[in-house]
């Protein structure tokens, strides 16, 4: 019985053993059998979609999507323009950490697998089947074929793009270059594409000089960049970066003690811009508005462009400090308009003063400090101007909180000033106590000074601009087009055409020279009185102040700036000359005045147009042109423009050839290349020459008049007569040159003046003026003030100058105005300009233009007619 029992046993084993082999044969054959269909599935699908897949051999030459970034000439960074913040590295510029978090994270297995991973694809696989999450199936290589081809709509038939690209890629790439792709085109949150982006827009740095910790949580971002960064969800941000750590532990990257410190670091990751290096907005937007007419706007924005301009960083910020300055200056000589705004209304505070102290919270609510934080967050910072809240008001000093929530202390010295504003040319009495200016909660503006610390302030409501370039070549080398870019973007050296008053004289006197005049003619200083028959009055230009010398001499009228000598010379040329003669100087015929106002500077021009003009005067008559753009480099560092500037030069020719190899030759401007015995080859010796505006005679005979409206007609004597431009004899430099200018009713003011490499023209106004009756109603001009009285070109416009040419010069040596061929020196009697032999203070040596020096001797004494100086310290503002 029992050996029944086991043979009925082994019998039944037996055909189970049997039936389960021939289902697991068939089973194989089945799977076999559906494998083969699924490959050919597969490989039709390829087939009908291999047409429709993007080629991957563009991978090979990426063009990155990288914005447009602006620099000084020396490679500071000004600015950048574009949408998308991107900054590409090699593999060799990628530390090793992010390396190892990222295939910690997203693709442990990814110098193993052939672009798709099958464990990971079936992990995937089982928990769709399952309903669970058990992790991604995407590669790095699937996530390069989504990111540069693909959308991300969740579709089978993408899935199968993404996978055939990735074979593709595969296929094409190594392993590394991949990678590369990877960390330079992923989007990783606030418009920043790539790690390195990404590292200076959430922490201010390199990828190199971030710490385990942050590159923990940059790692982190490719899974859900707009909710994990650190900015949106700092929490979020931590959680994930746990997970990063977490998995670089596991990897054998980091230790257990590198994986605890990494994990309790703090969260500080927060929005920084570009790293700007030069502050100079109106420079970059110029400079912008270049690239998008060169290149249009998508080309300029995404090719990575780097334009190299010709601002030198040195004298950009001496012009930001000397507008800013010089527009605080006439601000404040016009008096305090009071506090941004009060957050405790004046009926309800009682200072606290040194004689009688009081507790404020007797009197009412103290300033809590979020109410302080909100009321200062409210308010824009400007370079030289930060909000601060009034919270103590002493006898001659009050106690602010700025908006670090620092506590800081206005001393008298930094108060005194602030007068009642009443109108530009009325303030109230002088302060003698805080109080009189301020109370517990006002908000104010505040200003660091280089010597009394905290200054009080306000926001000027003037304007200004000053531009600074080479005669030379037409170089920019400084442009600053308002008090701030923040509070207006509109460029007044570019775009503000304002009347230039009496900057207009140095060409109306250079028409005359050309017209039979010299700078020892005799013009007579005396009223106009002119019917005017289309206005039906009298006309009458008069000069400022209202004062006459009778006959005086060329040079010494445009010295002293005067109005009725500048008409008559007018009159005498002829209007049509005039306008021919200014339109040499770059000025359009069309927007000059075809009248007689011309003469005293009714035309409008932009400070740029100006100083072009004045150009001429500086490099021997030459016509430059202002450029800004001096080379352009792609993303390569290979220089697709560079500037061929016209020089103030004829004939121009270097010293000594320029040497350029043979590769630099594709990307440059440089025609006619020459090669030498050494296969080198040579910049051609011939510069371009630019157009001439005048002769080289002119040109001098003015700048020497300009000189003189500087330091006098006597360079031996400091207490002669003074031109109107005599405050720049502070610089001490004898080769300077330069003109007032200020416009009827003072909207204007201006100062234009030269060196023989460095020319510059500064504007201060209001960008609306009012329409007034003089200096003494409206509030909307340049009026007068309690201190200085009159605002004019030479008390406005020319301290900025003044204090952008300190900088401007200090490196360059003196080179006095020499004369150039045809020019004779000649003694003059001082009276009447004609020749004389005395060699007292009567006469003086005169320039002329050869062949128009006086023929005639004067035929009377007249040292008891002229008095040592010109018989006048008189200055004359225009």
């Amino acid at each position: 019985m029992l050996l029944h029992d086991i043979l009925a046993l082994s019998y039944i084993f037996t055909q189970i053993l049997s039936f389960i082999l021939f289902t697991l044969k068939n089973l194989l054959k089945i799977s076999l059998i559906l494998v083969i269909l699924l490959f050919i599935s597969i490989f039709a699908l390829y087939i009908n979609m291999r047409d429709q897949l993007p080629n991957v051999n563009s991978l090979k030459d990426v063009n990155w999507q990288t914005p447009m970034q602006i620099y000084s000439q020396e490679g500071l960074l000004i600015s950048q323009f574009g949408e998308k913040k991107r900054i590409p590295l090699t593999l060799e510029e990628i530390p090793q950490q992010l390396i190892d978090a990222l295939l910690a994270t997203e693709d442990d297995r990814f110098y193993l697998h052939f672009g798709v991973d099958p464990i990971g694809m079936g992990r995937a696989v089982l928990g769709q089947l399952m309903g669970q999450n058990k992790g991604g199936a995407s590669t790095i290589t699937m996530q390069v074929a989504r990111n540069f081809f693909l959308t991300r709509e969740q579709t089978y038939i993408r899935k199968l793009r993404e996978i055939f690209l990735s074979f593709h890629i595969e296929s094409l790439l190594t392993k590394d270059e991949i990678l590369m792709l990877y960390i330079n085109k992923i989007a990783l949150g606030h418009r920043t594409f790539g790690f390195a982006a990404a590292a200076q827009v959430y922490y201010g740095k390199t990828l190199n000089e971030l710490t385990l910790a942050q590159i923990a949580v940059l790692a982190g971002l490719p899974k859900a960049p707009s909710t994990l960064n650190p900015i949106r969800s700092p929490e979020r941000a931590k959680a994930r970066r746990a997970v990063v750590l977490q998995r670089m532990l596991v990897s054998g990257y980091i230790t257990e003690d590198d994986y605890l410190s990494a994990k309790n670091a703090p969260i500080t990751g927060k929005k920084h811009g570009a790293e700007i290096q030069l502050s100079a907005p109106y420079v970059a937007e110029m400079a912008h508005q270049k690239m998008i007419e060169r290149y249009g706007a998508e080309q300029a924005y995404t090719n990575g462009y780097k334009v190299f301009t010709t601002v030198s960083a040195n004298l950009q910020q001496a012009a930001e400090n000397a507008v800013t300055n010089n527009l605080l200056n006439y601000d404040q000589r016009h008096g305090y308009r009071g506090p941004l705004l009060s957050l405790r209304p004046k009926n309800e505070i009682k200072n606290s003063t040194q004689d009688n102290a009081t507790d404020l919270t007797n009197n009412s609510v103290p300033l809590s400090e979020i109410e302080i934080n909100e009321a200062l967050s409210s308010i824009t910072s400007y370079q030289h101007l930060q909000p601060a809240v009034v919270t103590d008001v002493a006898e001659q000093s009050i106690q602010v909180t700025l908006k670090n929530m620092e506590t800081a202390y206005i001393g008298w010295e930094g108060l005194s000033w602030a007068r009642k504003y009443i109108s530009d040319q009325k303030q109230d009495l002088p302060p003698t106590k805080a109080s009189d200016i301020l109370q517990y909660g006002d908000v104010i503006f505040v200003e660091e000074t280089e010597t009394d610390g905290l200054k009080l302030s306000q926001l000027p409501q003037a304007s200004a601009a000053m531009v600074s370039l080479s005669p030379d070549n037409g170089a920019i080398k400084a442009a600053v087009g308002g008090f701030s870019f923040k509070q207006s973007q509109f460029n007044r050296v570019t775009q503000a055409k304002r009347q230039v008053g009496s900057n207009i004289k140095p060409f109306i006197y250079s028409a005359a020279l050309e017209h039979g005049y010299t700078l020892a003619s005799l013009v007579n200083d005396a009223p106009i009185n002119q019917w005017d028959k289309s206005a039906g009055i009298a006309w009458r230009p008069k000069n400022s102040p209202d004062t006459y010398a009778g006959p005086m001499r060329v040079r010494l009228a445009l010295a002293r700036s005067k109005n009725v000598v500048a008409v008559r010379l007018l009159k005498s040329v002829g209007l049509d000359n005039i306008i021919n003669h200014l339109s040499s100087f770059g000025f359009s015929p069309d927007e000059l005045p075809r009248n007689e106002s011309l003469a005293l500077g009714s035309a409008s021009l932009t400070p740029l147009e100006v100083v072009t003009g004045f150009a001429a005067f500086a490099n021997g008559g030459f016509l430059i042109e202002p450029f800004l753009i001096d080379r352009i480099e792609n993303t390569d560092g290979e220089v697709i423009y560079q500037s061929n500037p016209a020089m103030a030069c004829d004939p121009c020719t270097t010293s000594e050839p320029e040497i350029v190899e043979d590769n630099q030759i594709e990307n440059s401007l440089v025609n006619n290349v020459i090669e030498n015995e050494t296969n080198q080859q040579l910049k051609p010796t011939q510069l371009k020459s630019a157009p001439r505006a005048i002769s080289e005679q002119n040109a001098f005979l003015i700048a020497d008049a300009l000189n003189t409206a500087i330091w006098g007609a006597d360079w031996s004597t400091a207490d002669g007569w003074q031109g109107t431009g005599w405050r720049a004899r502070t610089l001490k430099r004898r080769d300077i040159a330069g003109k007032t200018g200020t416009t009827n009713e003072a909207k204007d003011a201006w100062f234009s003046g030269f060196s023989k490499h460095v020319v510059t023209t500064s504007w201060i106004g209001f960008d609306d003026p009012s329409r007034n009756l003089g200096y003494t109603v409206y509030n909307n001009n340049l009026g007068k003030n309690q201190i200085t009285g009159n605002e004019f070109g030479a008390k406005s416009a020319q301290p900025a100058w003044i204090d952008y040419m300190k900088v401007a010069l200090a490196d360059q040596p003196i080179e006095v105005i020499t004369p150039p061929a045809e020019i004779v020196s000649v003694r003059i009697d001082k009276e009447t300009g004609k020749l004389t032999n005395a060699i007292n203070k009567t006469s003086q040596f005169e320039y002329f233009k050869l062949g128009t020096a006086p023929t005639e001797y004067v035929s009377q004494d007249n040292s008891g007619v002229i008095l040592d100086g010109e018989g006048s310290k008189e200055t004359d503002i225009f």
